[in-house]
């Protein structure tokens, strides 16, 4: 449930030119048939996310008290819930909310740890002393237990869950890209562009960044379901997004508050919630192969 938590690891590199990146990035991606599979159902998550107005029968709020606690049927395939609304609409709707969620969080926490990790990397010293330490503080505290306490402070709407979550998860990307700069800051180039008068933003953006962005695109492919789990987390015990806006986690509440009368309320938001964190657990496995492999072409 929490969000902050080492990442895999992915070897500080690039793809070797001698062929199309996109080829090679395919080549090693397909030997994988469960990444495959990740990468399909991702695209899907995604399509469904996007697309959500459009692919759901209903709005997420449409109420029918006449059709409340439905089971499913022709008209209401996942059935209905206490209000009479769609459940296979929510769930859409729950789709788009996650992915809010896991990529918000994920990015706002690698721009906050990123930042700190490169600044902290490329200065070493007594700067690098403190922001670890700094990083250090923030991992001492329950991860869970801060997440509450800031989604109680800011609010339960979708905005103030993604702000909580990504104060709660920038310490470990903070980590992983200073350990990628602290790679890469000693290399012959780097030397080569400090000596002709570069700056030390101009050395991270063009020639850090680029050399790092497979450990990124890893970390983000973890990242963004750990995100999304510690929603669900937040919503199982009320401190997360607010009803009637549907996500993971209140939907699953709702499910098992009814479970013995009306299971369907819990079987399918589990059932797809896990789907969803399998596919990006999948298609993170890939990537990390794909990044780790050496001397492939």
């Amino acid at each position: 449930m929490a969000v902050s938590r080492p990442f895999p690891q992915a070897t500080t590199g690039t793809v070797p030119k001698t062929d199309s990146l996109l080829k090679v990035f395919w080549r090693r991606y397909r030997r994988n048939l469960m990444a495959l599979v990740g990468l399909a159902l991702v695209i899907l998550f995604v399509l469904l996310a996007v697309f959500a107005p459009l692919i759901a029968p209903y709005h997420y709020n449409e109420q029918n008290l006449a059709n409340s606690w439905q089971a499913p049927s022709a008209a209401h395939p996942f059935g209905t819930d206490d209000l009479g609304r769609d459940q296979l609409s929510r769930i859409i709707y729950a789709v788009r909310t996650a992915a809010i969620v896991g990529l918000g969080t994920s990015i706002l926490a690698l721009l906050i740890g990123g930042t700190i990790g490169a600044i902290s990397g490329m200065r070493g010293g007594m700067t690098d002393n403190i922001l670890m330490r700094l990083v250090d503080i923030f991992n001492s505290f329950p991860s869970i237990l801060l997440a509450v306490m800031l989604a109680t402070l800011l609010g339960q709407s979708v905005f103030t869950i993604v702000i909580a979550l990504a104060i709660t998860g920038w310490a470990e990307y903070a980590r992983l890209i200073r350990g990628q700069v602290l790679a890469l800051k000693n290399q012959e180039y780097i030397h080569a562009a400090r000596t002709l008068g570069a700056s030390e933003r101009h050395l991270i953006l063009k020639y850090v960044l680029p050399n790092i962005l497979g450990p990124i695109a890893v970390a983000l492919s973890f990242g963004i379901p750990y995100a999304m789990t510690a929603e669900a987390g937040l919503s199982v015990i009320g401190v997360g997004i607010r009803p009637p806006h549907p996500s993971w986690g209140n939907l699953i509440s709702l499910g098992l508050a009814k479970m013995r009368g009306f299971p369907y309320l819990a079987v399918w938001p589990t059932l797809l919630f896990s789907l969803t964190l399998l596919a990006f657990t999948w298609f993170g496995d890939g990537l990390q192969e794909i990044f780790n492999a050496k001397g492939d072409r």
